[in-house]
């Protein structure tokens, strides 16, 4: 991933001295293993834990002659540890993809931790904002029309909502990935067995996958990384949202714009939705990248590798995008200005026009047949809507309508906070008994 979408500690995670010291590790924690029960010379393992380096210019040195990368390092390290006799143990009883695929599980362990940190972060941050928000009206849109009244605290508290869904589904995507394998070359466990098979999974803090091929069978990953396509669409969806109610003619909320930040070289008033934009555009790269993780599925026998290739971009990939686009949506939602008398405004703009539903249902409750109600409201409601005048005085008026609704029974009609008068139930819902210390 490039630079400009990739945070540091992430950064750290998937780059190569990473990624050969958990080769190393894998490799470490075999010969310690082996030696525990007298396969290898405990002084050779204890050698090897000692002396044993990555030089990751060497590596690729040797890797550009052998055009293997696993073979390229085991080179590498041995000629670091200094003694024959010590260095012949490494890699004693293991194919590649016991290294690759283990030292892979410890990668995503580490990736998915940043992440879950995110997904937290944004969870309060979300809280936060909703209950500040709780109780204050915004009119609520379907297909892009006014529909009837809401809270943007009701807004902010669904993200949050589908925030906790993303934070369990992705625990159990990790979860399932944190998975070693020692099991050889068509997964037989023929030259170490399943018992020590077991113990240097464990010596690493992994699960034992309890059958492979070669590799760890690739559901898991697309499993992980369609996770990961989920959460980029929640956060897209929070973005898109936050991007339609800063346009100009809505203008009910608006992302941070910093003081030397520009909108346009050629306009100086813009204020422009970028990085909300940015969030809908790279939610785009993480759900193509499921595709090519489900691709990876069905693989030739016990094992090809034409998953590798692949797993070698969307894994940091994925990953390095949504460590950065939790960390971005989390700052917008954050600091983002909210309008709370633009809101009010444009709830009011139709003049009582997203009452309807309500009227429609005190007529029926009122005795009046359901067909004829829905005639007159609506009657009324495209009279208003077309000539922009008031829906409540229309409606007044009727005396179809007024012999069923008299002035106060209408007045409960049009009341907003009748409208809203479920809000704090599904707060109780959503969060709990109270506000917690984030949102306080």
């Amino acid at each position: 991933m490039i630079a400009r979408y990739t945070r540091a500690e992430m950064d750290r995670v998937w780059g190569e001295e990473n990624k050969f010291q958990r080769w190393l590790d894998v490799e470490l924690a075999a010969t310690e293993t082996l030696a525990e029960a007298g396969t290898v010379p405990r002084d050779a393992a204890a050698k090897l834990r000692e002396r044993a380096r990555i030089n990751v210019a060497r590596i690729n040195e040797i890797e550009a002659k052998v055009r293997h990368d696993v073979i390229a390092f085991t080179i590498a390290v041995q000629e670091t540890v200094g003694d024959p006799e010590a260095a012949r143990w490494l890699h004693y009883g293991l194919t590649s993809n016991d290294v690759v695929d283990t030292a892979q599980a410890l990668l995503v362990r580490d990736a998915s931790q940043l992440i879950e940190k995110g997904i937290a972060r944004f969870s309060e941050i979300l809280e936060k904002r909703a209950w500040e928000f709780k109780d204050t009206p915004e009119i609520g849109r379907t297909h892009g029309i006014h529909a009837e009244p809401i809270t943007f605290g009701l807004k902010v508290a669904n993200w949050y909502a589908e925030n906790r869904r993303d934070a369990a589904r992705f625990s159990a995507a990790a979860s399932a990935m944190a998975v070693g394998k020692i099991s050889g070359a068509v997964g037989t466990c023929t030259h170490l067995g399943p018992e020590i098979e077991q113990k240097i999974c464990q010596k690493l803090g992994l699960a034992t996958a309890p059958i492979t091929s070669q590799v760890i069978e690739r559901d898991r990953h697309a499993h992980y990384v369609s996770t990961l396509a989920i959460i980029a669409a929640s956060l897209e969806r929070v973005a898109l949202e936050i991007r339609h109610l800063q346009r100009t003619e809505v203008r009910e909320v608006e992302e941070p714009f910093g003081g030397e930040q520009r909108g346009s070289s050629a306009m100086p008033h813009k204020r422009n939705p970028v990085s909300s934009e940015q969030i809908c555009g790279l939610a785009r790269v993480v759900r193509a990248n499921s595709v090519a993780a489900m691709e990876n599925i069905a693989l030739w026998h016990e094992r090809d590798i034409s998953h590798s290739s692949v797993e070698r971009v969307i894994l940091p990939d994925s990953t390095i995008l949504i460590d950065y686009m939790l960390n971005k949506t989390a700052d917008i939602v954050a600091n983002m200005k909210v309008f709370p008398a633009r809101m009010l405004k444009n709830l009011n703009a139709t003049q009582g026009l997203v009452f309807s539903g309500q009227l429609l249902q005190d007529l029926i409750e009122r005795g009046a047949p359901r067909e004829d109600s829905y005639k007159w409201v609506q009657a009324h409601a495209m009279a208003a809507w077309e000539s922009e005048t008031s829906f409540r005085d229309r409606v007044a008026g009727d005396p179809n309508i007024r012999k069923f609704l008299d002035e106060k029974t209408l007045a409960h009609t049009f009341d907003l906070q009748r409208q809203l008068r479920a809000v704090d139930a599904i707060f109780k819902r959503v969060f709990g008994t109270g506000k917690s210390s984030a949102a306080r």
